[in-house]
């Protein structure tokens, strides 16, 4: 008797193994596996050959794949088990449902391996498996897909995809072409199902995303990760509540923290308030000058000669460098265009997961513009692409801008995907400021550019660009290129002596590197040129894109009332001052020195920065300036949650 129950268990757990039916679900798995182990082998020689990775890391990140491509396997194909399960007898063998399924059937194996080729390139963009950054990207297709078919070689990936999936299929034709033979009990499916359930549900109730976050080098955790579990992790945890996903503070004791972070001898806080309205006095009387910004896609430090690059990609903003003042120690927020947006215009942290950019209700938020137009400044946000991408369009009209973008601008010389040239846009905007100035208005505008972006396509005859078209150096070099002819085209208009230019990185060319925050990847240029007003200089202070803001208003001698997160370098600054960086999910203050990560599922972290070999050592946690950084984060969140990122009352 003792022995006749596992019989009878090896029996039925054979039986589900070999029915008919189920034998498409386990082919497809064992496919997937396949697949997703292939891929991962392959990402891991480019990360080795790249230094990213050891061999020694290779066992330990394949077992902890191979744990999530099962679970992933088994969510994914959930429903197709559940429907071979319960399809009835006489719909199952009829000719037109084999069909149907072996169509089915190969259409989602041709899927699966054109996904791993969609893997590799993505994760030789952005050194990471599929994140919150492929959910953005679906939303908008036409920009993506398009930006996708000029920039790798779509059609041979398909080709060898589609070659693939018939090797695949031919190898699988027997069970899906063939002969049908006789199905087994239902039990016996039904009971193979069951223990698909009980397997998937305990394995989503003990593994999350931070399950394959065992070593301390970022490009091994992406390495482990599975693409689409991280995809749909992504897609399910895009509008985060701070509070639910990260360390957070009594209230009281983030306000007290944050308050004292940002008090500076020129400010005063609002009375009846507990947050950081305040009211910011001048030094000096105001000098209303003009203020552009020209906001320069994917522009990293990495590729300018002022910051010691020696290849020679970026003479124009060197000779504007050495003219006026450059800020050595400058770093993005983030790796995304919108969130050098908001940290320029709205000297607001990246608090996850999305940019205030893109959040419901970011109407009427204190900003830049908000200062401006108190002091009779015409605002105006310049974009060469749709602004309808990425809500730019609706974030900047909501909170004083006029907006002129891609739909305004007339026969422009060159347009990719993603907008017109930057020759064209700089050549719009110039007419734009002729226009205000001839108006009498006072000119304040935010310049986005496009050019810096893959495909790197480009206006013909450009000297030095054509014979390196196609690349990131192109792309920087055709940049440069653009702001030289913006300043030609300046120089010679009435308003350029009274107008203060602002040169400065959305972000850098992309995220690479083995921590959680890369930040020499945060390094960007940023320059100060206004040769009437200003003289050449080096800043060595470290400084953020959410003090741009406040250090030009500063320039400006403006008295303002502010909620500000970033302060006036100049003046405001000290040693222990820290800034906020972003990327992914994880999100920490720096101070030159040291990293204090808060990360997902309520964790923190301290790392020591080596600026000389940008390497980063974990060391003990200091727990109050890992305060610091959660009232920082905190404080910005319940601000924008709850609508208060506004000035509402009065000293």
């Amino acid at each position: 008797m003792t022995k006749a129950v596992p019989s009878r268990v090896r029996v039925a757990v054979g039986s589900a193994l070999s029915d008919e039916r189920l034998r498409l679900w386990w082919l497809l798995g064992a496919l997937y596996l396949c697949v997703s182990t292939l891929t991962r082998i392959v990402l891991t020689g480019v990360a080795i050959a790249q230094g990213q990775a050891g061999l020694g890391d290779v066992p330990g990140l394949m077992a902890v794949g191979l744990l999530f491509d099962i679970v992933t396997a088994l969510n994914l194909f959930a429903l197709f088990a559940l429907y071979l399960v319960v399809v009835p007898a006489r719909i199952y063998n009829g000719r037109w449902h084999r069909w149907l399924l072996a169509g089915m059937f190969s259409f989602v194996v041709f899927g699966l391996i054109y996904l791993g080729a969609v893997e590799f390139f993505f994760f030789d963009e952005f050194n990471s498996r599929f994140n919150f950054l492929a959910v953005e990207y679906l939303i908008y297709p036409h920009e993506v897909f398009v930006n996708i078919w000029q920039s790798y070689p779509v059609a041979r990936v398909l080709f060898v995809a589609l070659g693939l999936a018939v090797a695949a299929i031919w190898f699988m034709r027997k069970p899906l072409f063939g002969e049908r033979v006789a199905a087994g009990a239902p039990r016996v499916r039904f009971a193979a199902l069951v223990i698909l359930a009980a397997a998937t549900g305990l394995a989503q109730s003990t593994l999350n995303v931070n399950t394959g976050r065992y070593s301390g080098n970022r490009v091994i955790n992406e390495l482990a990760m599975n693409g689409i579990y991280s995809f749909f992790n992504a897609a399910l945890n895009s509008e985060l509540d701070y509070g639910t996903y990260y360390l957070s503070l009594p209230d009281t004791e983030a306000d007290e923290r944050l308050r004292r972070m940002l008090m500076t001898p020129r400010s005063t806080y609002f009375p009846k308030t507990d947050h950081i309205e305040r009211h910011i006095v001048a030094d000096g009387p105001p000098q209303h000058l003009n203020v552009v910004v020209l906001l320069e896609e994917s522009l990293g430090a990495e590729f300018v000669g002022a910051y010691g690059d020696k290849r020679g990609l970026t003479p124009e903003l060197d000779r504007l460098a050495g003219q006026g003042m450059l800020f050595t120690r400058a770093y993005a927020t983030g790796t995304r265009t919108v969130r050098g947006m908001e940290a320029v215009t709205a000297s607001f942290p990246p608090v996850p997961a999305e940019s205030i950019v893109k959040r419901p209700h970011n109407e009427g938020m204190f900003n830049w513009s908000t200062v401006m137009a108190k002091n009779g400044y015409a605002s105006t946000f310049i974009y060469g692409g749709f602004g309808t991408f990425d809500n730019m369009n609706y974030f900047f009209r909501s909170n004083g801008y006029r907006v002129v973008d891609r739909t305004d601008m007339d026969e422009p010389r060159f347009a990719n995907i993603w907008g017109v040239s930057d020759e064209d846009l700089f050549r719009n905007a110039v007419h734009v400021f002729d226009e205000q100035h001839g108006r009498g208005e006072k000119i304040f505008s935010v310049v986005m550019t496009t050019s810096n972006h893959k495909p790197f396509t480009f206006p013909p005859g450009v000297k030095g660009v054509l014979e390196k078209g196609g690349s990131r150096e192109a792309g920087v070099r055709y940049a440069d290129y653009a702001i030289g002819r913006f300043f030609e085209m300046a120089k010679a208009k009435p308003w350029f002596d009274d107008t203060l230019f602002v040169i400065v990185a959305d972000h850098g060319a992309r995220v690479y590197g083995r921590e959680d925050i890369p930040i020499r990847t945060y390094e960007i240029p940023l320059v100060l040129y206004a040769p009437k007003h200003i003289k050449p200089g080096r800043v060595e202070t470290l400084t953020s894109q959410i003090d741009v803001a406040p250090t030009v208003l500063g320039m400006l001698n403006f008295t303002y009332d502010s909620t500000f997160f970033g302060i006036d370098v100049f003046r405001d600054s000290h040693p222990g001052r820290a800034i906020p960086l972003n990327h992914n999910r994880d999100i920490a203050l720096f101070d030159g020195n040291n990293l204090f990560e808060i990360g997902f599922r309520k964790t923190s972290a301290q790392n020591l920065y080596d600026p000389v070999t940008h390497s980063q050592t974990r060391v003990a946690v200091d727990s109050e300036r890992t305060k610091d950084t959660i009232a920082v984060f905190q404080e910005a969140f319940e601000l924008y949650n709850e609508r208060r990122y506004r000035i509402t009352g009065r000293p």
